[in-house]
């Protein structure tokens, strides 16, 4: 039996999860509900061609009724989250900036939990259970110190705070109660796991992240729907508590709750327009506008020197152009990219295009220095040296996919097709994107389940 709800921060938190109402929700957060999830499904219906899915498929394999995206397979509930997670963080083309990669946790659970639920979910709903783990995810990240403090310790947010952000979905799926959901989002915490330690040798152990995070975070939900308690003092400043294991000061509890119905965190998530780490693509933008604002081609640039914050220096310094994990995760690799094939989006990293001998001679003309002033999550300083002696200096502020450097709508959509088409075809693509466009007016959320089905089962495309 669930317990009552006092007036903690994560009572008050699990209690607005709960009773949340589509009708009470901003017109612009369903719409940027309703991108984020076709964009998840677009990353994640080509992430169904990456090696790391077919992997985590053959192992993931328990009978039952969960469909797996981008096949004709259906699965455990549980294991269909495991390995739609892996498909949806795969590429990194899923979109961040929420507790960090929101899309890639909440919706596999999400959909997991509406392929379990006996009880009708409508598109309405559906999209409420959404905006509910964006919420949670964002908002256990920030009350824990926020990005900076939290994965420089070495906690890889995505999967430590994205079993929160699941749950809080799946919870909102299953119709629980204010006291089973908060059952469901403490039980997560014992869920809560993922190392960065995968940056120091291209591990694809960042790819899995994300499915352990949306099954633990579906395993909680249903626990707390059976009647499995929660820790109620996980969120005190006790032994064995999240803050206290999870960052050692600046945690605020109080941000749990802060603002909740006001400060939808689902607006402050973005979309990935290039196939690399987040951390990348403020220099990828740089380069972009200092080619454009001249005329000139990138052929003609002699150097590039980029002032860059030690954390991001860690995170994404490396040049790297081997193994696909590593090579998304490498700053020099997405500008050179961009300078030989002229994108750093998915085609980008094909096998034969990372072994161009080209990317290796840009790539030596790449500099990156550290500047100790510079705060973790400043965006680097990229200058740009061309052959007749030209330089100019660039830092973007916040990448395109934000708020404030949105991408336009005819490129979202885009971005979805050409990614939904690498494992579903392209009617069934142009269906699912109409149906999530639509999904307010759908009765039955479920109807979206039978468009992702797909030919994935053929052999990876990137490796």
């Amino acid at each position: 039996m669930s317990r009552l709800l006092g007036e903690k921060p994560v009572d008050r938190l699990a209690r607005f999860l709960s009773t949340l109402q589509f009708e009470n929700l901003p017109r612009d957060v369903v719409e940027k509900a309703k991108i984020h999830l076709a964009d998840t499904l677009g990353a994640a219906l080509a992430g169904t061609r990456s090696s790391e899915f077919h992997t985590a498929s053959r192992i993931a394999d328990a009978p039952g009724g969960t469909p797996v995206w981008g096949t004709g397979r259906r699965i455990a509930a549980r294991d269909a989250a495991l390995v739609n997670g892996v498909a949806a963080h795969a590429f990194e083309l899923d979109d961040s900036g929420g507790c960090d990669h929101s899309g890639a946790v909440v919706v596999p659970a999400v959909f997991a939990a509406l392929s379990e639920t006996k009880r009708p979910v409508s598109g309405k709903s559906l999209i409420t259970a959404i905006v509910a783990g964006y919420d949670a995810g964002r908002r256990i990240l920030e009350a824990a110190g926020g990005y900076d403090a939290h994965n420089s310790l070495g906690w890889h947010s995505t999967a430590t705070c994205g079993t929160f952000a699941a749950a809080a979905g799946a919870a909102r799926v299953f119709g629980l109660d204010p006291s089973a959901t908060r059952d469901a989002i403490t039980l997560s915490t014992s869920f809560s796991s993922g190392l960065w330690a995968f940056i120091h040798d291209g591990s694809q152990a960042k790819k899995v992240h994300a499915g352990r995070a949306a099954e633990g975070g579906l395993l909680a939900a249903k626990l707390a729907a059976e009647g499995f308690t929660g820790p109620s003092q996980v969120f005190n400043d006790v032994w064995g508590g999240f803050f206290r294991s999870f960052n050692k000061a600046a945690c605020e509890p109080g941000k749990l709750s802060e603002a909740l119905g006001e400060n939808f965190k689902v607006r402050r998530a973005v979309l990935k327009p290039y196939a690399s780490c987040r951390g990348a693509h403020s220099s990828v933008d740089a380069l972009n506008d200092m080619l454009a604002e001249t005329g000139r081609k990138a052929g003609s640039i002699a150097r590039i020197d980029l002032a860059v914050s030690a954390m991001l220096m860690g995170m994404c310094g490396a040049k790297e152009n081997g193994a696909m994990a590593p090579t998304q995760m490498s700053l020099p690799y997405a500008l050179a990219a961009r300078c030989v094939h002229g994108t750093a989006g998915l085609d980008a990293y094909a096998e034969e295009r990372r072994h161009d001998p080209r990317i290796g001679d840009v790539m030596d003309r790449i500099r990156l220095s550290v500047d100790e002033t510079m705060q973790p999550l400043d965006e680097p300083v990229v200058t740009i040296e061309f052959s007749d002696g030209l330089r100019l200096s660039r830092m973007v502020p916040r990448a395109t996919g934000s708020a404030e450097r949105p991408m336009p709508i005819d490129d979202v959509a885009a971005k979805f097709h050409a990614l939904a088409s690498m494992s579903i075809d392209h009617a069934a693509a142009e269906k699912l994107w109409a149906a999530i466009g639509d999904l307010d007016a759908l009765e039955d959320a479920s109807a979206l389940l039978p468009l992702l089905a797909g030919h994935a089962d053929e052999r990876p495309l990137f490796r």
